[in-house]
């Protein structure tokens, strides 16, 4: 009998003992048999601590703008696993997922492969089938060892360097900026969204011949009033500027980031695609709107970086009080995200999440120097009471995982749905 969808997930979750296992040999001795090392005529790979998937999103929306065939890969996802892999904007279906899950399987033989190994692979499947022109492609971990590594890029960005995930790539920001660049390739356009990145990455470029572009000196973006400018660097090193550029839902910072990767990939992008592009660029999750029940946003970020970022989207006062929900995994550092946001909320609200990685709304308040801070249960408990006592006057602004957003989504789907 063939398994389905569901089936499927839960077979790959079990078919290696550990969710993690860095290195390229085993995957890349499948890829190679499946002939998925170039998968498309172009690849965009993006790597970094955080703005990947604005990044991914903005760039796959520009390029779908112009008139190409574009694959894109990001995780996790939300709700369903088909949120992973799209094809010219549509997720994946599950007869395409399964037909790639049942190849892999077949081409593996005894290799073992992690859950986020076949996914990878599968997205790969799935763009070539297509015969896309392009792959818009995602890091999962770091970037040297990460999976997505085995495809042979021909612009690689990494939007970001941050502390994340230490328990595999550790706490040298020196280290992680060069595992990251792992991903840059000899003679082909490298693009860091950080400013003044730490000189391991600038090294590995120029060790690679790698022409580096870094925001601040081969790009930058300046906001005026509604609109923004963005100032960029060809390949040839002749200068591109586009004014009035409408803003994006997404951050500013990973746009143009974006635009720089796009100038170098297909330099026939013209800024009425860009236009197009950042006005329909819309990530779940990111800074997205709460329906009517609650006036705020919700945010996946769960390291201080992110929340530094989130501290500039908070400078206005709402009219009532400003209440943050948030819950976070055990192996994360609350401590980051607080110390980022404390200077503009009134109320914070903590929540457990329960299975692996979770903990208690106790625990997450015993790593932290908070008091008065409201306890729940999880996310539904607090949405639950806050419901009763938050006005349309307050702001609530929750986030702290993935797993945190998607729990609030469902929720408020479903009870907008009964108030409606």
């Amino acid at each position: 009998m063939k398994k389905n969808l569901h089936q499927w997930l839960s077979y790959l979750e079990s078919i290696h003992p550990s969710e993690i296992e860095m290195g390229l040999n085993r995957v890349k001795q499948v890829a190679h048999t499946l002939g998925l090392i170039k998968p498309t005529k172009k690849v965009l790979m993006v790597a970094g601590t955080n703005g990947k998937g604005s990044t991914v999103t903005l760039a796959s929306e520009c390029l779908l703008q112009s008139g190409l065939t574009v694959g894109q890969y990001m995780s996790p996802h939300l709700h369903v696993y088909n949120e992973r892999v799209r094809v010219n904007g549509q997720l994946a279906t599950d007869e395409d997922l399964i037909e790639s899950f049942e190849a892999i399987d077949q081409a593996r033989g005894d290799i073992t492969l992690t859950y986020f190994e076949v996914g990878t692979l599968s997205a790969l499947y799935i763009f070539k089938k297509y015969n896309l022109d392009v792959s818009v492609l995602e890091v999962g971990l770091g970037g040297r060892l990460d999976a997505v590594n085995i495809v042979d890029p021909d612009v690689s960005v990494v939007t970001s360097i941050g502390l994340d995930h230490e328990d595999w790539l550790g706490s040298d920001l020196s280290v992680i900026a060069y595992e990251k660049a792992g991903i840059y390739r000899s003679g082909k356009p490298a693009v860091c969204g950080q400013i003044n990145p730490p000189e391991t990455l600038k090294q590995h470029a120029e060790n690679l011949g790698a022409p580096l572009y870094l925001k601040s000196e081969q790009f930058n973006f300046e906001v005026t009033n509604k609109t923004w400018v963005f100032t960029g660097q060809m390949l040839g090193g002749a200068e591109l500027t586009w004014s009035d550029l409408p803003l994006p839902s997404l951050p500013i910072e990973n746009a143009a980031t974006a635009l720089q990767a796009l100038i170098l990939l297909e330099p026939s992008i013209t800024k009425a695609n860009i236009e197009k592009g950042l006005i329909s660029a819309q990530l779940s999750g990111r800074l997205q709107k709460i329906p009517a029940i609650f006036n705020g946003f919700m945010d996946v970020g769960h390291n201080q970086q992110a929340a530094e970022l989130l501290v500039t989207r908070l400078q206005h006062k709402p009219r009532g009080k400003r209440h943050v929900l948030l819950a976070m995994l055990e192996d994360k550092k609350p401590e980051g995200v607080v110390g980022a946001l404390s200077g503009v909320v009134d109320h914070w609200h903590l929540a457990g999440l329960s299975g692996y990685r979770g903990q208690t709304a106790e625990q997450l308040d015993a790593k932290l120097d908070l008091s008065g801070a409201q306890l729940w249960r999880d996310v539904n408990a607090a949405l639950v009471g806050l419901q009763q006592t938050l006005t349309m006057d307050d702001e609530l602004v929750i986030l702290g995982s993935f797993f945190t957003v998607a729990q609030a989504m469902t929720w408020l789907e479903t009870n907008n749905d009964v108030a409606n």
